[in-house]
C-alpha cells in the first residue's frame, strides 16, 4: 500500500510504499494482547515479599505452660494467629515472566503495525528533525493534529528533536530498535520516518 508522506512543518514530501506483509495484515486481537502481556509481566520488578514465620523477629520462648489455662495450646509467637508473627504462605521474590517464541513476539508486531495502518492512525514523516526548541516542536505538532503521539525514528535520534519533545505531554519518541506493541497502543498515533520504516522492512526481510 502507498503512504503519503510530510514534512513536519505539514507540507507534502512525495510517498512511500508500505509494505503489505507487515503494514497490510489483518489484525489478531488475541495475538496484540498476549504480546501486550507478556511485556507488561517481564518488566515487573517482582521484589514484594513478607515475612513467614522463621523470618520475623520474635522470642522463641513458649506463650505459657501446655495445660492449665483453659485455651488453645500455643508455642512461640512467630505463627501467624498472633499479630507481629509471620506470614502463611505470603508473596516472596519472584519473576513474573512469561514464555513467547521470538517468531510470535515478530509476528504480533506486525499485527500492531497493521492494526494502525487499518485504522488510519499512522503518519509518515520525511524525517524528525528540530531546533531544539519544544514551543517550536508544539506549533510543528499543532499543524499535524498530533496531541498524542509515538514517534520511531531510525537507529540514531536526532538529540535536538528528543529535547525538543521531551517535555510535551503524551509524546513518546523512540528509535526503532526500540519499537515495541505496548507503546504503540497506548499512543493515538503513530508516526513514523522514513528511516523507521526502511529499518522495519530491512529488519523483517531478515527474519
Amino acid at each position: 500500500m502507498r503512504a503519503d508522506m510530510t514534512t513536519l512543518d505539514a507540507g507534502p514530501a512525495g510517498s512511500v510504499e508500505l509494505n503489505d506483509a507487515i503494514f497490510g495484515l489483518d489484525p489478531r486481537q488475541d495475538l496484540i494482547h498476549r504480546m501486550v502481556r507478556w511485556q507488561l509481566l517481564k518488566r515487573m520488578a517482582g521484589t514484594h515479599h513478607a515475612q513467614d514465620r522463621s523470618e520475623v523477629t520474635v522470642t522463641g520462648k513458649k506463650m505459657f505452660k501446655q495445660k492449665g489455662t483453659g485455651g488453645a495450646r500455643h508455642g512461640d509467637k512467630s505463627v501467624p494467629q498472633w499479630r507481629g508473627g509471620g506470614k502463611a504462605f505470603g508473596p516472596k521474590p519472584r519473576s513474573h515472566a512469561v514464555d513467547m517464541p521470538k517468531k510470535v513476539r515478530a509476528l504480533a508486531l506486525k499485527h500492531a503495525l497493521s492494526a494502525k495502518a487499518k485504522a488510519g492512525e499512522i503518519v509518515v514523516l520525511d524525517k524528525a528533525s528540530s531546533v531544539g526548541k519544544t514551543k517550536g516542536l508544539i506549533d510543528q505538532l499543532a499543524k499535524l493534529e498530533l496531541t498524542n503521539a509515538l514517534f520511531i525514528d531510525g537507529a540514531e535520534l536526532e538529540a535536538n528533536f528528543v529535547r525538543a519533545a521531551r517535555n510535551i505531554p503524551n509524546i513518546d519518541v523512540l528509535p526503532v530498535q526500540g519499537i515495541n506493541v505496548y507503546d504503540i497502543l497506548r499512543r493515538r498515533k503513530l508516526v513514523l520516518t522514513k528511516a523507521a520504516i526502511d529499518a522495519l522492512e530491512a529488519r523483517f526481510n531478515k527474519a
